[in-house]
């Protein structure tokens, strides 16, 4: 306000500075606040008109402005004095604060997987347990799904704020009864296929016509289903259901829906192809649904058959059907060659019959290529000039086909290096959407051209657009996100350096990644390189924690380094002890998960107990040896007999050459030999000694 107080001061004209003069007589010493408080009261009071005056003045002042600028100014003023501009109201989501909050809090790296979260017990450890949850999860939704809609009368009230849809019963009753096109369009809604075309049937048998647009929907449901009413968790396999080899060969591994790799074979003159044929009048949309069902239940050359149908009817097709048809020419067609001109054939219609493409006809042409052979490479950087051509920007998915044509036809791997040096360098920092249910594939495809060509550089680019955004939502399902990264932890652990491999281990598990035992050896071997073994007494408690203590090789790998080398006297004890939690996971009860011992693994624990002079442990683990059929090495004999020797343990010795005579080692009478002239013996002691002294190796 003073502010304002002293450029009016300045700005408004002197003609009667009456309101602003100094008092006539002079203030009292106490009272030298009394001018400033009446000056304020003043402002306060008239500060309207003080403000109003300002304005005016402002836009008056010229500061050497032309005339014509001073005319603009004029106007703008008069036109912000006489319009009241009213902002638009912001209307909010009912998600947005939810969405606020969440944005606030980074992900926890030492947190469970969100979807296990609720039930803390059910946090799992291993990567089996894992599946097992998941698993029991989605069968339990299914089995509260199922309830929920079957008995929708006792779920009626809705608490959630806002709105939850699929935590309320779905109408999967039938309300119309009447013989109607509306009870139609219902049982199409509620996807009842036999139903619907029972009430189709009905229809036309009283005469009633049915609507064009209706038609069509039940024909695009009759072909999506194949004619049947749709597949429901726990029901019984119909006979003429069959798996593809395809479908089987990405269920390994992962879990899938029943209705995801159950596949109905197309049958002749089924509904679809009956009610077509009553249809007094069809069009391209008809067809379309039919042509595309065909293609979906691998009836590929009656879909050709049909298209020759409708161009013959002089119709022009849209473009479903060519996106349908394009990959269907790779069943139709043997030759590479032939496939090709039949899809560059297409594609001629195409332009012929003015159908503008989309990005799926690109990507469906793309991943056609795959398999065309050496075709393939020429045509591929082709169809991505043309994509732009028309203003399509490439998706995910098309990389990910450019990426696997290019991997095939590449001689070396810096080909397909540079390419996808070229993709990332194209990419980097844009966020993503699903556009094609393909591109879940472009990430773990990316990895694993990096791990192939052990370019630590690029998987980082590679992995630094994964975290844009949120294109991690495009790493697909749980079973593609732990292949993306079990390769991104194996590049990691072949090329980076130790430390930056911990860290990242601390950052990925077990939010991200449950390793597997290969993952965990690819760990174990970088700290071998770096000469970081001490840290393995660590990662023997998260090969416990992550379940994977029962994989013999992963747990002889573990021994190995361990006992590999000399260590220090710290190192040694940690050795030790971590050698004991080693034996108890072996003599535990797992049943048919539990380990077998080999020469090796008794052999290494035996070594590691014997560096840090822990007698009796080691001599029940060589008592092992016998119990479990195995034969001590000649190397660890002679370690027990240099034990003994420090602690002059004389009678022990005597017991070690019996018990290597007992295993009938060659080494029994070198041994006894030594023992003979290290050991202060008894003359019993001696006798026995000399006995197994006395025979010899044989001589070769």
């Amino acid at each position: 306000m003073f502010a304002l107080y002293k450029v009016l001061l300045f700005s408004l004209p002197f003609s009667q500075p009456t309101w602003f003069l100094p008092p006539q007589k002079p203030p009292v010493c106490n009272n030298m606040a009394a001018p400033g408080r009446h000056v304020g009261h003043y402002i306060q009071r008239n500060s309207r008109f003080l403000i109003n005056n300002f304005e005016q003045l402002w836009g008056h002042r010229s500061f050497g402005w032309t005339p014509a600028l001073r005319q603009q100014a004029a106007e703008a003023n008069e036109e912000s004095t006489g319009t009241i501009v009213i902002s638009r109201k912001k209307t909010w989501s009912k998600e947005t604060v939810l969405e606020a909050l969440a944005s606030t809090v980074s992900r926890d790296p030492t947190a469970y997987s969100y979807q296990f979260q609720d039930d803390p017990y059910l946090s799992p450890r291993t990567s089996s347990e894992f599946k097992l949850y998941s698993f029991s999860q989605e069968s339990g939704r299914s089995a509260a799904k199922f309830f929920i809609n079957s008995n929708p009368k006792f779920f009626t009230k809705d608490f959630a704020e806002p709105h939850i849809p699929c935590l309320m019963p779905e109408t999967v009753s039938l309300l119309l009864e009447e013989v109607s096109e509306e009870a139609l369009k219902e049982r199409i809604s509620l996807r009842k296929v036999t139903a619907a075309v029972d009430m189709y049937d009905q229809l036309l048998q009283a005469g009633t016509a049915v609507s064009m647009e209706t038609t069509h929907e039940l024909l695009d449901l009759i072909c999506l289903y194949c004619d049947r009413d749709p597949v429901q968790e726990g029901v019984p396999q119909p006979a003429d259901m069959k798996e593809s080899g395809e479908e089987v060969k990405k269920r390994k591994g992962r879990f899938r829906q029943t209705s995801e790799f159950l596949r109905f074979t197309w049958r002749e003159n089924n509904n679809a192809e009956r009610i077509f044929n009553l249809l007094p009048e069809r069009d391209a949309r008809c067809y379309s649904a039919l042509i595309r069902g065909m293609v979906k239940h691998e009836a590929y050359a009656k879909a050709f058959s049909m298209y020759t149908d409708m161009l013959n009817n002089r119709m022009t097709a849209d473009v479903h059907i060519f996106n349908a048809l394009i990959p269907a020419a790779l069943h139709v067609r043997d030759k590479y060659n032939e496939r090709w001109e039949l899809i560059v054939e297409l594609l001629n219609q195409m332009s012929q019959q003015k159908v503008q493409p989309n990005l799926l006809t690109f990507n469906s042409v793309l991943k056609a290529l795959r398999r065309c052979g050496s075709l393939a490479k020429k045509h591929a950087l082709r169809t991505v000039n043309e994509m732009k051509a028309v203003g399509i920007a490439p998706s995910l998915a098309s990389f990910d086909h450019i990426l696997a044509v290019f991997s095939k036809a590449a001689t070396s791997g810096q080909g397909i290096t540079d390419i996808l040096q070229e993709v990332m360098s194209e990419l980097a920092g844009t966020s993503f959407t699903c556009q094609d249910p393909n591109d879940v594939m472009f990430f773990a495809s990316a990895m694993r051209i990096c791990l192939d060509n052990n370019d630590l550089e690029l998987g980082y680019k590679v992995h630094s657009l994964l975290e844009q955004g949120e294109n991690w939502r495009l790493l697909g399902d749980p079973y593609q996100q732990s292949i993306y990264y079990g390769r991104f932890f194996n590049l990691l652990c072949m090329m980076e350096h130790i430390d930056v491999v911990l860290k990242w281990y601390r950052r990925l598990i077990p939010s991200l990644y449950n390793p597997n035992p290969q993952g965990l050896k690819d760990l174990l071997q970088a700290l071998d390189t770096d000469s970081r073994l001490d840290l393995l007494p660590t990662i023997w408690k998260d090969i416990r924690n992550l379940g994977h203590d029962n994989k013999s090789d992963l747990v002889e790998e573990l021994l190995t380094l361990m006992a590999r080398d000399r260590h220090s006297p710290e190192v040694q004890e940690a050795f030790a002890a971590c050698a004991l939690d080693v034996k108890s996971v072996f003599e535990g009860d797992r049943g048919k998960h539990s380990l077998e011992w080999s020469t090796s693994a008794l052999s290494h624990i035996t070594t590691l107990l014997l560096r840090v002079n822990k007698s009796q442990q080691a001599w029940e683990m060589l008592q092992l040896f016998k119990t479990k059929n195995r034969v001590p090495n000649e190397g660890l004999l002679e370690d027990f007999l240099s034990m003994y020797h420090s602690a002059g343990s004389s009678q022990r010795a005597v017991e070690l050459v019996q018990l290597s005579a007992a295993f009938c080692l060659s080494a029994t009478p070198r041994l006894a030999k030594r023992t003979l002239a290290e050991f202060d013996l008894t003359e019993e002691q001696r006798a026995a000694l000399s006995e197994l002294e006395s025979t010899e190796e044989p001589d070769d």
